[in-house]
């Protein structure tokens, strides 16, 4: 019995034959610094190649034919998406701070604080909030000092507590009569533990 050995020209003859391009794939660098254009050039008759996996890869190549003095650059590559999701302008002429709330919640907050610096004298709370609260003492100070049955209606409208609205209405003339504003003061502290918010302690004067 005779062996049968196998050489590599028997299995190249064995073997369906694609003609290829004798060129073969040809890659063009303009100046000679990057990349612009791929072609791969195919034979014009013939079986044709299967083509080669992408994946995930764009339909159009990042890189386009550019110039030599923009040859450096990679700003036309990158397209602005603008969705309108984090765009936000400058604050000009607003200054009402926000406080990570929306307008009922905010006024709800500032109420409170309020009622509470009117009751106590003194809180704790972080800076943002204790400068936001500042004009509202201000406010019901000052409509105190008025004193008229308009501005004890208007500053019940606002203070939760009735009893300090008529307490506070009774006391104004001796404790401010003779002061013409600023009747709180700001005295920082350390910041808070677990989040390092600014802290503050604002006070009656």
């Amino acid at each position: 019995m005779a062996s049968s050995t196998l050489s590599l020209s028997s299995l190249r003859a064995a073997l369906p034959s694609i003609t290829a391009s004798p060129s073969g794939p040809s890659v063009y660098f303009p100046n000679g610094k990057s990349p612009s254009r791929l072609r791969i050039s195919r034979p014009k008759s013939g079986p044709r190649p299967l083509n080669s996996f992408v994946g995930l890869a764009p339909l159009r190549p990042l890189l386009s034919p550019f110039s030599a003095e923009d040859s450096m650059s990679f700003e036309h590559c990158f397209t602005i998406i603008d969705n309108g999701g984090r765009f936000s302008a400058m604050r000009h002429g607003r200054k009402v701070p926000k406080l990570n709330r929306p307008p009922d919640q905010r006024r709800a907050l500032l109420r409170g604080l309020t009622t509470q610096l009117l009751k106590f004298g003194r809180i704790k709370t972080t800076r943002a909030r204790a400068s936001a609260m500042r004009k509202y003492v201000d406010k019901m100070v000052t409509l105190a000092k008025d004193g008229s049955l308009h501005k004890r209606r208007q500053a019940l409208g606002f203070i939760y507590e009735k009893q300090i609205v008529h307490a506070l209405f009774a006391e104004v003339e001796e404790r401010y009569g003779d002061r013409e504003g600023g009747y709180t003061r700001i005295i920082r502290t350390l910041p808070r533990r677990g989040d390092n918010a600014p802290m503050a302690y604002i006070e009656l004067v």
